[in-house]
């Protein structure tokens, strides 16, 4: 194996996305071969002896692609420091390989969550370059009037910038199915807030062309042989 980049080698191993294994390794966290290597620019081969927060860490061979439907009450991580329930605590049990989410989705949010050991997918999925829809259904605290809905269609100002244009279809009464390519933080929530609305709930049904369908509330599949196609192609664009 020729040598990769360290955040990568952690990403392939399921230790946590890309940009997360970043901010470990400045963190300090991560050694190599008992040094620790807290540059981002070190490389590692398998040959390394790599660990984080002293635990071994290798190559999984075995590549796993997961979609959950996750609850509220849960964060999107694999370890939460104020002990919080995780993702992870939904898939363990019958999960032997560590995955990581790929993204995020706020704690009181709901719908489809992506976890794999796959680095690559993951750094793709998540990269704003590739602009992957991702489609939610919001309950709002009142009905919408048109012109709120146009709005949230041409952009607002949220922490001072202008969101992208969107996808909005006013579903009924006070309920609406919006699709975004940004991935802001709270940014649906956000956005409602610009039109002068709070939302009361919200689920993710859509990432790209992969669907929750009906998958029971925490509870979780292996994804299909033709999503796992959409996936790699996402990665050779």
């Amino acid at each position: 194996m020729e040598e990769i980049r360290l955040q990568k080698f952690l990403a392939d191993c399921g230790v946590a996305s890309r940009r997360k294994a970043e901010k470990m390794i400045v963190q300090g966290r991560v050694s190599v071969n008992g040094i620790v290597a807290d540059k981002l620019g070190t490389k590692v081969s398998v040959d390394d002896t790599v660990t984080v927060d002293g635990r071994a860490v290798s190559l999984s061979n075995k590549k796993i692609y997961m979609l959950l439907n996750k609850p509220s009450g849960y964060v999107t991580t694999v370890s939460d420091e104020c002990g919080r329930k995780t993702v992870i605590d939904l898939v363990k049990d019958e999960v032997k390989e560590r995955v990581y989410p790929v993204g995020r989705l706020d704690f009181e949010t709901e719908g489809l969550l992506l976890l794999t050991n796959d680095g690559d997918v993951a750094y793709a999925l998540t990269h704003p370059k590739h602009h992957i829809p991702k489609t939610y259904i919001a309950v709002l605290d009142s009905v919408p009037s048109p012109a709120s809905v146009e709005k949230l269609r041409r952009g607002v100002i949220i922490d001072g910038r202008k969101t992208a244009p969107s996808k909005v279809e006013w579903l009924k009464d006070n309920i609406i199915k919006i699709m975004i390519h940004e991935g802001r933080n709270r940014q649906i929530r956000k956005m409602a807030e610009a039109v002068g609305h709070s939302v009361v709930s919200l689920k993710r049904i859509s990432i790209g062309e992969i669907n929750l369908g009906n998958i029971p509330l925490g509870r979780w599949r292996h994804l299909t042989k033709t999503e796992l196609e959409y996936l790699k192609k996402q990665v050779s664009e």
